[in-house]
């Protein structure tokens, strides 16, 4: 039965996926957003983003909260119609602002490692920094269980097969550690549990935080840029990079913190373009340290 159940969700995904690239960009984000804003606020993981924004922000009140929560499905609709036209919004939507040092990095041959979070449409990477520093760039991704999505998806992600994707499993972490000793440019969104990594604090709570991408910079030499999407409106997008991360001296734990800091900055700023579907802290624990 599983099986079937995969068929059929990988048989609807394409048929969405051609439709979404048959029409203009606009219209196909705006078409994703209106299908999230009717259909998502209705789905029992509404709860859990709910549940999630009262422990992370319990200042805002219900009915803000209740916008956050809509808003969320609207940029997640519309991160899925956007899929087959990552390219073209790499190229001609994204308003870049970039650091000194950074942009010193990407316009030279250093490789280098960039942290982003679910915000906005998180799978912007590889085309903007294809179309506006001319640099190769790999990314890390969960897969989903379905491996037919999967693959309908790898395909818009890679943009036609062009860039590598690593899924976050042990033998994609083998593939993820080769990519560096050849010097590729990788990217990673550091804000999913991963139940063997360090509890740092997260909205001033302990979250289960992966420390690969702290470890890889340092084994490496990659400086690692966090990279903030911000959805301006419909499919324009602005995009920050910033400078690298101050690692010298540091232990893991205050590399950690210092990400967070940006993530958390970047979501209280607009916080209907995170994914708040995350498992992100442990239950139980989402009141401590408040």
């Amino acid at each position: 039965m599983k099986q079937v159940r995969y068929f059929l969700e990988a048989v609807l995904l394409a048929v969405l996926m051609a439709v979404f690239k048959i029409l203009p960009l606009d219209m196909a984000s705006a078409a994703g957003g209106w299908a999230g804003r009717a259909i998502g606020p209705r789905l029992a993981a509404s709860r859990k983003a709910f549940h999630n924004l009262q422990e992370a922000l319990p200042e805002l009140d219900e009915r803000r909260r209740k916008e956050i929560v809509a808003g969320m499905w609207d940029n997640l609709g519309r991160v899925m119609a956007e899929y087959p036209h990552l390219e073209q919004i790499g190229r001609e939507r994204v308003t870049i602002t970039c650091g000194d040092t950074t942009e010193g990095i990407l316009r030279s041959d250093r490789s280098f490692m960039i942290i982003a979070s679910h915000l906005a449409n998180w799978e912007l990477g590889s085309a903007l920094i294809m179309a506006h520093f001319n640099r190769p760039f790999d990314f890390t991704y969960r897969a989903p269980n379905n491996p037919w999505a999967d693959s309908l998806l790898m395909k818009a992600r890679s943009l036609g097969g062009r860039v590598r994707g690593y899924p976050k499993s042990r033998g994609g972490g083998q593939e993820l550690i080769k990519a560096m000793r050849e010097g590729r440019n990788v990217g990673i969104l550091i804000d999913q549990k991963y139940n063997e990594g360090v509890a740092a604090p997260f909205f001033g709570r302990p979250a289960m935080t992966n420390t690969v991408f702290i470890s890889l910079s340092r084994k490496f030499d990659y400086p690692l840029i966090p990279v903030q999407i911000e959805r301006i409106k419909g499919a324009h997008f602005a995009v920050t990079l910033h400078e690298p991360l101050v690692l010298a001296d540091k232990s893991v734990e205050d590399g950690i913190a210092q990400a967070h800091a940006h993530l958390e900055s970047w979501i209280r700023k607009r916080p209907e373009q995170w994914l708040w579907l995350h498992r992100r802290w442990e239950s139980g624990k989402l009141g401590q340290n408040k």
